[in-house]
């Protein structure tokens, strides 16, 4: 974010993606659904993994099977997967940049905040619960509370719904690509900050701007005015 930006509207809450924005998860998957991949001989690229970020759970077990065949059991190879990274997570669950001092910011400005992820409760639940987050966030919209998933918008509507505020007046941040279109599908002031995506045009298109970390979102969101 290398030059002034305006907010296009005051702002009357946040909304969270999690994994890859909050905390430096999506590296770990991406190494624990690889590494088990490659156990089992399946040709898994990088380019192809990159395609199911932000997906929900059902668009990734069919992105999988069409790409292994119809015998893949994919829920034995999810188990393994999950297995990997709830291993890692217990040595290398990190916050990204910023985190803390955005929420502190948040607090101190009165803005509500919600999650909206494509992943299950119970690994929000857990993720949060390991670095004292979970008080701080209103509101967890996860896979099971929504019947499409990003990047139809309906997580984040559903996040400004319990939050009772308008998407429009909403900034949504998220990381990744089908993210970024769900957010702006919803009609939020979208903020990209990129983890394993690079910005685009199209992502440049979509986003107020693209911002390197949490602490370049908390500098713009305090130099707005706030409803």
């Amino acid at each position: 974010m290398s030059k002034a930006v305006r907010l296009p509207r005051n702002v009357r809450a946040v909304v969270f993606d999690m994994d890859g924005l909050l905390f430096d998860t999506e590296a770990l998957y991406r190494d624990a659904t690889m590494a088990t991949a490659a156990d089992g001989g399946h040709d898994i690229s990088l380019p192809f993994y990159l395609t199911t970020i932000g997906t929900p759970l059902e668009a990734t077990r069919m992105a999988f099977v069409a790409r292994c065949g119809q015998g893949f059991d994919f829920d034995i190879f999810w188990t393994k997967v999950k297995e990997r990274f709830d291993e890692m997570t217990r040595s290398q669950l990190r916050l990204k940049a910023g985190v803390v001092e955005l929420l502190d910011f948040l607090d101190d400005a009165g803005l509500p905040r919600a999650i909206a992820t494509s992943s299950r409760h119970e690994d929000a639940q857990h993720h949060l619960g390991f670095h004292k987050l979970t008080e701080r966030f209103e509101e967890i919209v996860a896979h099971g509370d929504y019947s499409r998933g990003k990047p139809h918008p309906e997580p984040f509507l559903k996040a400004a719904e319990r939050l009772g505020v308008e998407p429009e007046l909403c900034v949504a941040l998220e990381d990744s690509y089908h993210g970024v279109r769900a957010a702006s599908g919803a009609g939020m002031m979208t903020i990209m900050v990129p983890d394993l995506f690079p910005a685009t045009t199209e992502m440049e298109d979509l986003c107020v701007c693209i911002a390197k970390n949490l602490h370049e979102v908390r500098t713009l969101i305090r130099s707005q005015p706030i409803a």
